[in-house]
Parts: C-alpha cells; structure tokens; sequence
C-alpha cells in the first residue's frame, strides 16, 4: 500500500470547501440611475450648467486616434452627491466619506401618486411606516431612496423644477417634492441609514427656505443623493447601491455614478 501524505488526502476536500463558498458577484439586472452630464443637465438656478470642451479628435501626424477634452461644472447638479459638509460646519466632505457607507441593500418608497397631486409635496413619517407595514422595517444600514415621478420629466426643467427661468430670484419659483424635515427627524431618531436619495434636484422641496432636512440629516452624517435616474424600474426591496461620488478634496458635493444591482428575479 503506498504511502500517502495526509495533506495529499485533505487538499482536494479544502480546494472543494473554496469553491463552493467563493463569494460571487450578484446575477440579477443593473440599472444605471445616473443622467449623463452634458447641455441638457438640470442644476440649480443659481449654477452654471455642465460644459465640456473638446481639446483634441481626430487622427495625428503620427496617424494613430487621439481625443481628449476638458470640463466645467458645479459640485450640486445632474446626478450628484451631497456630502455632510454642505450643510454641517465641521463633517465630512466628499472625500471623506468611507466607501461602506455609499454601498449596500437599499429600498424604495414610492410617493408617486402623492407627488403627482402636490409639486410641493413632503415625504411624511406616515409614508415611511405605510412602506413597513407592508414590507417589514427599514433595514438597519439601508440605503433609501424616493421615488416622486418626477423622474419621467427630466430634462425639462419648467417642468422638473417648475421654472425655466436663471438667476437668484428663480429660487423662490422652484416648486418640486421633497422629504418634510419632521420624517427627517424620525429616520435619524428611530432607524439606522447609511444614505438617503431621491429623483428630484434637492432633499428640501423646492419651496424650502432653510433646507432642514438636510441639516438634519448632514448633522448626523446621512448623505443625500440627487437627481438620481431610472427609479420606475426598482422594486420596493430587494436590491443594492453601489454609489461613488467623484472623489473631491474638501469637496461639498460632486456628480455621482450610482446603479442598483437587483437580486435575481427581480
């Protein structure tokens, strides 16, 4: 009988053992809900829009493809991020959010019906435990977002924001939904969030005047994410974030790619 190392005997079973606990990579659909930056991209009023500039296309003397450009644009408008710093004196800027927080299970509240009835609509405590009592509690360390509808109109911006007009005095014509800052204070006194986003250009609604739900939520270092695309084809649960922010020092803000990866099924 020959002799056989018991390392030889017990490497085949822990090779096996490998294989089949090996993390894998989520199967389900991805949906991209972020809006391309170019001359149609919404920002605030009082913002220049995005521009990008051509530095170089076309073929070299040397005869190889080359293209190159430049860009300009605000840290708060199209698909963006807004870091704790924007509205909370000492707390995080952009690149100092830890990467854990921009990532994970995530569901959606869907106040569209409510929204479509009021532009000026306030998402309420009452419609965060309306979506618990029929799925169960938030999750702790859940990424949430709202789904206002207002989606389905981007990139009009009389329509989105509710005025086309430019300037510091189009603020006080803003009119779009947003998160009342009374369920900001129950989200950050009753559940555990990592971030909190929404398809419209601002956490506040568009009559807010001193923006309390985002120095509520920014005091207790939620981040928001705005102007977020696509929300009609996420389910109420069941899928996750991954959202990455440009990486700005000191930065209060900066466009965002963010996607959903949906369970398998979903």
């Amino acid at each position: 009988m020959t002799n056989r190392s018991p390392f030889l005997l017990v490497l085949p079973l822990v090779v096996c053992a490998c294989a089949t606990t090996a993390p894998r990579f989520p199967s389900g659909a991805v949906v991209d809900m972020t809006y391309p930056f170019d001359e149609q991209t919404i920002f605030w009023p009082t913002e220049e829009g995005f521009q990008l500039k051509k530095e170089a296309y076309g073929h070299t003397p040397q005869g190889y493809f080359y293209a190159a450009n430049s860009f300009s644009s605000a840290e708060h408008g199209g698909t963006h991020f807004d870091a704790p710093i924007h509205f909370a004196e000492g707390h995080p800027s952009v690149d100092q959010i830890p990467l854990e927080k921009l990532m994970g299970e995530a569901i959606l509240i869907d106040v569209t019906r409510q929204c479509t009835a009021n532009p000026d609509y306030q998402v309420t405590r009452e419609d965060f435990e309306a979506w618990e009592k029929e799925h169960g509690r938030i999750p702790d360390g859940a990424i949430v977002l709202l789904r206002t509808g207002y989606g389905a109109r981007w990139p009009d911006r009389k329509s989105y924001l509710g005025t086309d007009e430019r300037g510091a005095e189009a603020v006080a014509k803003l009119h779009f939904p947003g998160l009342h800052p009374e369920a900001a204070r129950w989200l950050v006194g009753n559940r555990s969030l990592k971030a909190i986003g929404l398809d419209t250009a601002s956490i506040d609604y568009g009559q807010s005047t001193l923006f309390e739900s985002h120095q509520v939520l920014f005091a207790h270092d939620i981040p928001a994410f705005e102007n977020v695309a696509n929300l009609e084809r996420l389910p109420a649960k069941g899928f996750a974030v991954i959202a990455f922010p440009m990486k700005i020092k000191g930065g209060s803000g900066g466009p965002l790619r963010i996607a959903a990866l949906l369970d398998q099924g979903s």
